[in-house]
């Protein structure tokens, strides 16, 4: 890697690392909220009116921050079939146009968790006693993530780093269970 991208990339490496600890964090005390609202429903007999819409606003967050995690660790959802059977500058190109695709998603969750965290600012979550703006704020936070990740794989890609390598070197289960299954037949010989 170019000694002028390593800084950097090192800091995105410690924002992921760090969404990705916040996203586990909130994942536990989503269920810890949960956890209560249930002894408190069933045991107590007085379910407190916080936990529900908490739980809904810490789920956002973790999705968001995994998603966009997901999205720097090249673990977001794709068509990977055609990948398997283009040559290597086919493949680098149709992973540059998924980038390219959800750097926009990201830009478009920006804009519009912006548009609604606008239209909410004056209005207040009754259980929570916070602005409703906050509800669509993991939307907008998401978004500006998925934006960074994947302008940081465009850039990587377009400075000649080899990001794609690894990917192109990897068979996923189902394809490597079948070659194998064909291999072993020995009236077939087919290597990869």
């Amino acid at each position: 890697m170019s000694n002028s991208l390593t800084p950097t990339v090192n800091f995105l490496a410690r924002l992921s690392n760090a969404a990705l600890w916040l996203a586990g964090a909130g994942l536990v005390l989503m269920t810890a909220f949960v956890a209560w609202q249930v002894f408190c429903r069933y045991v107590l007999n007085d379910s407190p009116s916080w936990t529900e819409p908490g739980s809904v606003m810490l789920m956002s967050w973790f999705i968001f921050l995994g998603a966009a995690v997901g999205i720097r660790e090249n673990n977001h959802l794709g068509f990977d079939v055609l990948l398997y059977v283009l040559p290597k500058s086919g493949k680098r190109v149709l992973r540059m146009i998924s980038d390219v695709v959800i750097l926009a998603f990201g830009a478009g969750m920006i804009w519009y968790g912006g548009a609604l965290m606008s239209l909410t600012w004056n209005t207040t979550l009754p259980s929570l006693g916070i602005s409703g703006a906050f509800d669509y704020l993991p939307l907008a936070g998401g978004g500006v993530l998925a934006v960074i990740f994947s302008l940081e794989r465009i850039v990587l890609r377009l400075a000649g780093e080899p990001i794609d390598d690894a990917l192109d070197e990897v068979l996923p289960a189902e394809i490597a269970v079948e070659i194998e299954n064909i291999n072993a037949d020995p009236n077939v010989n087919l290597k990869v």
